[in-house]
């Protein structure tokens, strides 16, 4: 065994000579090379984050911009389109056919819900919610507005369900073994809700109305700093992928609804002073200071997410690919849902809420009066549908490349992963109770094809499954293991999913892996 023997001179140890030592000894980052490259490509990607962030920030928004003008815009056309067809085919003589297609019913039915829940929403009074607000204290009010963020997530959450659920109670082949209330619960469910959640997005409004016009702006610096909370919640925490998806999704729908929300709120200032112009410009600066703060929060956030996470700016990209699939998607024959319940399923933004406060501040601010200003208010749904229409055609365009890009086109000719999977585990579930046993292949491939495989052949939506998959889906895959004999880790594991099976509520309902 070998050892080593230091010799000191005790002449050497004198403190000029350690000074000489310390100041001339030197050293080479270049023995660790693969580190340091590594920490500057963190810096790199911190850098492209702004960026790459802001391009799908603008992508969400205008398809968030092109779902909440289809309820203003093309809504209402084609409920009149559908009330022309159910009273023209019985008049026609056309028994075999069907009286309105499901499309054409989710159409009606959402034009019966705007109908209902405007006439409630006009027997809610303003002015005296906003003087109601006014009166409180100001850490009152903050701590309001804190609960009416997470009331608005819990209704959104809950919402596309109760909305969901109608449309597919309301369109279900009547063959089918009935499993439900019946329409006419699901529909008052459906008013219901929006006719809530327009009121609490009302009370959020008129909150932060209250915050522009007080005197010495507290209440609205207070609101702006609880953005700055957000990142203390967020960047300590492990992320993957998927949660950052979705992370970035409730952004995109956040960031969407406060401008809304600053409209709706300069809408009632301008009325409050006669649609004086020079009052626009005093609300300026807040509206800008308050779009600077959440972009600035925003970047600040997903900046150290990814560098925390060591997740590559270059996901954002597919985060836009995975937006891009599903408005090409809806524009397919075989499409199996609307594009605006995509987006809300996708990113949790439900436009009818939102639409119909709107449209309720808009007919309550401006006074319609004469031939004149029926004429301008034709002239401007024309422009609204106008700008409709480019705005989809420029996405549309704009998705296809992205999809094109990302390799993705060879996906929108597959059939609806739902019926597949629910038959299969339909016919699964049926065979284990009649008593036959089922071959693992004739079910699940082969153990040696997931080794090769590190993704599924065929995507699975668990946000577009809601209306075929069984609930049953844990227990048939636990029979499925127990009657081939597999346990422990010998037993086939689920793929993780990827972005195109991952909703705004997934990790509510524990779904990630």
């Amino acid at each position: 065994r070998r050892k080593l023997h230091f010799k000191t001179n005790h002449r050497d140890l004198s403190l000029l000579r350690f000074i000489t030592t310390e100041l001339t000894r030197g050293y080479f980052l270049e023995h660790n090379e693969a580190k340091y490259t590594e920490r500057r490509e963190r810096v790199y990607t911190c850098l492209r984050i702004p960026k790459e962030l802001e391009k799908l920030m603008i992508f969400g928004f205008f398809l968030c911009l092109d779902a909440f003008l289809y309820v203003f815009t093309l809504l209402p056309l084609r409920v009149i389109l559908a009330l022309l067809r159910l009273v023209t085919v019985p008049c026609c003589g056309l028994s075999g056919s069907r009286l309105l297609q499901p499309a054409q019913v989710c159409d009606v039915l959402k034009g019966f819900i705007m109908v209902l829940c405007y006439s409630m929403m006009s027997y809610v009074d303003y002015a005296m919610m906003y003087h109601l607000i006014r009166g409180q204290s100001v850490i009152k009010l903050y701590i309001i507005y804190n609960m009416l963020e997470v009331a608005d997530r819990l209704f959104s959450s809950f919402g596309q369900d109760i909305l969901d659920a109608l449309y597919w109670t309301a369109t279900e082949p009547k063959e089918k073994k009935r499993a439900h209330i019946g329409v006419i619960p699901h529909f008052f469910m459906a008013v219901l809700y929006v006719f809530l959640h327009a009121i609490l997005i009302m009370i959020q409004a008129t909150t932060l109305n209250v915050a522009f016009n007080s005197h010495n702006k507290s209440l609205l610096t207070i609101m702006m700093s609880n953005n700055f909370v957000e990142i203390k919640g967020s960047v300590f925490k492990k992320f993957e992928k998927n949660n950052l998806f979705q992370m970035s999704n409730s952004d995109i729908k956040e960031r969407f609804t406060n401008y809304i929300l600053l409209l709706i709120v300069c809408l009632r200032n301008m009325e409050q002073f006669s649609w004086n112009p020079d009052h626009l410009w005093v609300l300026f600066p807040d509206v800008f200071m308050v779009i600077a703060s959440e972009s600035a929060v925003d970047v600040v956030k997903h900046a150290f997410i990814t560098k925390f996470n060591d997740i590559s700016a270059d996901v954002y990209g597919e985060y836009r690919a995975s937006l891009a699939f599903d408005l090409v998607s809806s524009r397919q024959k075989n499409a199996y849902t609307d594009y605006s319940d995509s987006v809300s399923r996708r990113m949790g933004f439900i436009p009818l809420p939102l639409a119909l406060l709107l449209i309720r501040v808009v007919t309550s601010s401006v006074k319609i009066q004469g031939s004149l200003s029926f004429m301008c208010v034709l002239l401007f749904y024309l422009g609204m549908i106008t700008l409709k229409v480019l705005n989809s055609i420029v996405l549309l365009g704009t998705s296809c490349v992205f999809v094109k890009a990302a390799n993705m086109e060879e996906k929108l000719s597959d059939p609806p992963p739902s019926a597949v999977s629910s038959r299969a585990n339909s016919r699964a579930f049926k065979m284990h109770m009649t008593g036959f046993r089922i071959p693992l292949s004739s079910v699940t491939p082969p153990l040696s094809n997931m080794a090769n495989s590190s993704t599924p052949t065929v995507p699975k939506s668990e946000s577009d499954t809601f209306l075929t998959t069984p609930d049953d889906e844990d227990d048939v895959s636990k029979i499925i293991n127990t009657d081939t004999g597999l346990e422990g880790d010998m037993r086939p594991k689920t793929p993780k999913k990827d972005l195109l099976e991952i909703d705004r509520f997934t990790i509510c309902g524990n779904r990630i892996n």
